[in-house]
């Protein structure tokens, strides 16, 4: 069962597996009738963006705090007579922030600096106490930023990370907020499913009192993300990307981390990316049919 706030289409082959609903996570009924469907696995995703929800403080506390704590509350009373749920949370490495260290362990308090952190916070601390009570079983992923993210850009404050990719890959231009010196932490959207599929199998014995982890990533620079354009797409792409600093943008990035030590994920089993070029290429594969467009004949 898909559940979206706009009705979300079928995966293409799975129209007659596949169970396709409107539901706003933000509205208590909701919630409930998503969980009345009595779930054994729950991937929740549902969020307001980094960006929106740092310009929206009202809409970013309703859908991602109070819808998430309205879906966790209809599943437990769902499922206080039989099995408890397994839910795996899309959660995000900006539950840090402000005075790191160069690199963050699992052990780093949280510190977020953004709405968007802090209600993603909240929501770690929701799932370990619901877990902890024996309510539903409970996985956090910390994700690195989603780069290269398929589709057009959104509102999110990383998103230029995937812009600066995506959009000169097929000739068209891509806006650059920041200075190349940034440094991020990324995985692909290929990654990112797997760190799912596999959250869904693993035994909760393995995660301890600890159900929230920092996924693996790499830690790159604009700098580097932008070499690894030229080495796989050569100088036109490149080309496309043009310079427009953006101080809202700048503020949001400059208390994010920009590395961390994944060494409890990786002996749990969930694997990413060695380098930035496997990102693209990944994209290439996954997005474009395997070859990336002629851009001198791009629009």
């Amino acid at each position: 069962t898909l559940a979206d706030v706009v009705l979300p289409s079928a995966p293409a082959g799975l129209a007659d597996r596949t169970d396709c609903i409107i539901a706003d996570l933000g509205q208590p009924e909701a919630a409930a009738r998503v969980a009345a469907l009595r779930p054994d696995l729950v991937f929740h995703l549902a969020a307001i963006v980094s960006g929106d929800a740092e310009a929206n403080l009202e809409k970013g506390y309703r859908v991602n705090l109070d819808g998430t704590r309205a879906l966790f509350d209809a599943l437990r009373r769902n499922t206080a007579d039989g099995p408890r749920p397994r839910v795996v949370f899309a959660s995000t490495n900006v539950v840090f922030g402000g005075d790191m260290p160069d690199i963050i362990g699992d052990d780093y308090l949280l510190t977020p600096q953004t709405s968007y952190g802090t209600q993603k916070a909240m929501c770690e601390l929701l799932l370990a106490d619901y877990t902890r009570r024996g309510l539903m079983d409970g996985i956090g992923l910390r994700l690195p930023t989603i780069c290269v993210r398929p589709g057009k850009p959104n509102l999110a404050a990383s998103g230029f990370f995937s812009n600066i990719i995506r959009e000169p890959l097929v000739g068209q231009e891509a806006i650059l907020p920041v200075g190349e010196n940034i440094r991020h932490w990324m995985t692909s959207p290929r990654s990112a499913v797997s760190f799912f599929l596999h959250a869904a199998t693993l035994d909760p014995a393995a995660l301890g009192d600890r159900p929230n982890l920092t996924m693996p990533g790499l830690s790159v620079t604009v700098g580097e993300q932008i070499e690894a354009l030229r080495k796989v797409a050569g100088p036109r792409a490149v080309a496309l990307i043009r310079r427009v600093p953006d101080p809202v943008i700048q503020r949001i990035i400059a208390g994010w981390a920009r590395a961390f030590d994944p060494a409890r994920a990786h002996a749990l089993g969930f694997v990413a990316e060695s380098a930035f070029e496997d990102i693209i290429r990944a994209h290439i594969e996954d997005e474009l049919g395997g070859s990336q467009p002629d851009i001198r004949r791009a629009s």
